[in-house]
């Protein structure tokens, strides 16, 4: 005897997946433009990893930003070659840039949580210029106010000595908040046509 139920049961909300689908994609778009680095010398790289962490924080929130961070940090302590030039595991994480790369978890909560005034994530297009550029200097400010002393402590320098060894990426930084202001603006420009 067999019996047709017409009722289904949703065992995840559908925002819940759409959260946790982007946040897989953003931490595989990170591991991706974290590829698209350069060495320099005094062990880090210029990368374009940050661009990641500035969508995660935008575009999904606080919770889901942080959390696809904290993905791909632990996909790459798992051993997938996700870190700057195809690197990974946990000697990564305890060398000189581990700070940055656990920073990122921090900095993309920070980010949504400014940006989005809320735990809860808002619509991209709801989100003011002015508070995603916010969010995004909050986010890079922890991505240093962490990186910057463990690499210090990693390198056996002086955290002055280390500040100034990474002064320049700052500037790199700005551009790359610039950038991504523009991205999510004319974004919302293209959302917004007919």
């Amino acid at each position: 005897m067999s019996q047709e139920y017409s009722d289904s049961v949703d065992l995840v909300n559908a925002g819940t997946v759409a959260y946790l689908s982007g946040a897989v994609l953003i931490a595989a778009l990170t591991a991706v433009l974290a590829q698209f680095s350069i060495d320099l010398p005094g062990g880090v790289p210029f990368s374009f990893q940050p661009f990641g962490v500035f969508f995660a924080g935008v575009l999904l929130g606080p919770i889901w930003g942080g959390f696809s961070m904290l993905l791909y940090l632990l996909v790459g302590i798992a051993g997938a070659p996700v870190f700057s030039n195809g690197t990974a595991g946990v000697g990564i994480v305890l060398g000189p840039t581990g700070g940055f790369l656990i920073s990122y978890v921090f900095a993309a909560a920070a980010i949504g949580l400014v940006a989005h005034r809320s735990l809860d994530p808002v619509g991209v297009d709801d989100l003011p210029a002015v508070g995603v550029t916010a969010g995004l200097v909050v986010g890079s400010a922890i991505i240093y106010a962490i990186g910057v002393p463990w690499f210090a402590e990693v390198q056996g320098w002086t955290l002055p000595r280390a500040a100034g060894f990474m002064a320049p990426f700052a500037v790199g930084d700005a551009v790359k908040i610039a950038i991504t202001v523009g991205i999510v603006a004319g974004g919302n420009e293209l959302l917004e046509r007919p």
